[in-house]
């Protein structure tokens, strides 16, 4: 599959994510780019506790003190380099990660095979 294009690296701003809703797989694939300290990463917008989404508002993912990915439902804080629950009912656990690349000013999404069930908790990807 091709690259798909998410968005201009110059369109996320430090301590800012962009949500994006690719419909081109059924379920549509839920998933959100956030920039910290000038480094991006991505991740499916999934909390791994109960697979709701993950923010409380559009593109709004930081928590108060912009420095924790947080869970809108159960207030879940994930550390923004790797993903991982530091805080809340899902401690121990990581968001997926959505594997991307940066390439001449855009971040692009590497296509893998989804399962309709990786938008509801199960973690295995081809």
């Amino acid at each position: 599959m091709d690259l798909i294009a998410l968005a201009k690296t110059g369109e996320i701003g430090d301590d800012t994510a962009k949500e994006f809703s690719l419909t081109q797989y059924q379920p549509p694939l839920e998933l959100f780019v956030i920039r910290k300290t000038g480094r991006i990463f991505a991740y499916i917008n999934r909390c791994p506790h109960t697979g709701v989404t993950l923010n409380w508002m559009a593109h709004q993912f930081f928590d108060i003190e912009n420095e924790f990915i947080q869970c809108a439902t159960h207030g879940a804080l994930f550390t923004v380099e790797n993903g991982h629950c530091v805080r809340g009912p899902c401690a121990g656990a990581y968001l997926q990660p959505a594997p991307i690349i940066i390439e001449d000013g855009m971040i692009y999404l590497q296509p893998r095979e989804y399962h309709a069930g990786d938008h509801a908790g199960n973690d295995s990807l081809d």
